[in-house]
C-alpha cells in the first residue's frame, strides 16, 4: 500500500509518541478494511507499540471478535456512535493494548442497507490509563478511496491527541 508523505508523516509521529509514552494500540476497522493498522505498522519500531488489528467488517465479526452485542446493531446499526464506542472497548477487552480506536462508515460509491449518507463515518478511541472514551462523527465527501483515506487521517489523529491528553 503507497500511503501520502502526509499520512506517513503523521504514523511516524504517533508510533514515537507511543513509544516515548510506553503505550500499546489496537484497532477495530471496519469501512477501512484494516488501512489505519497497515499504515500503523509501515513505521520502523511500530512492533514496540502495535499489539493487533481487528477487520470487523461484518456485524457477525464485530459480535464474535469484539463483543459488540446484536441488539446495539440491530437498534443503532453499524454505522453509529454507538458500535463505534462499543467496537473501541471491545478492543482492548480483547488485547494487551491500552489504547485503542475504531472506525466504522459507509465509504461508498453506495449507501449500505439502512440508507445512511455515502461519507458518513464514526470513529471512536479508548484510553485504558484515562478511562477515557472519544467519539467522533464525520460526513467526508469524495470517492471510496478519499473517504477511506480522510477517515485513516482522522484516526491517527485521534490517537495522537489521546496520548498527548494523556501525556499532559
Amino acid at each position: 500500500m503507497n500511503f501520502s508523505t502526509e499520512l506517513l508523516d503523521l504514523s511516524y509521529k504517533l508510533v514515537r509518541l507511543a513509544i516515548k509514552n510506553n503505550i500499546k494500540i489496537s484497532t477495530a476497522e471496519s469501512c477501512s478494511g484494516g488501512l489505519v493498522s497497515a499504515l500503523i505498522t509501515c513505521v520502523s519500531g511500530s512492533s514496540e507499540v502495535f499489539d493487533c488489528g481487528f477487520i470487523t467488517y461484518s456485524n457477525d465479526a464485530k459480535n464474535k471478535m469484539i463483543g459488540v452485542n446484536q441488539s446495539l446493531l440491530k437498534e443503532f446499526g453499524a454505522v453509529s456512535k454507538e458500535v463505534a464506542d462499543k467496537m473501541a472497548q471491545g478492543v482492548i477487552k480483547n488485547s494487551n493494548a491500552n489504547l485503542s480506536i475504531s472506525i466504522t462508515g459507509v465509504a461508498g460509491p453506495n449507501s449500505d442497507n439502512s440508507n445512511k449518507k455515502v461519507g458518513l463515518v464514526f470513529i471512536s478511541s479508548f484510553n485504558k490509563n484515562t478511562n477515557k472514551l472519544i467519539s467522533k462523527k464525520f460526513e467526508f465527501d469524495g470517492n471510496r478511496d478519499q473517504i477511506r483515506n480522510l477517515s485513516v487521517k482522522k484516526a491517527i489523529l485521534i490517537l495522537i491527541d489521546q496520548i498527548n491528553n494523556e501525556a499532559n
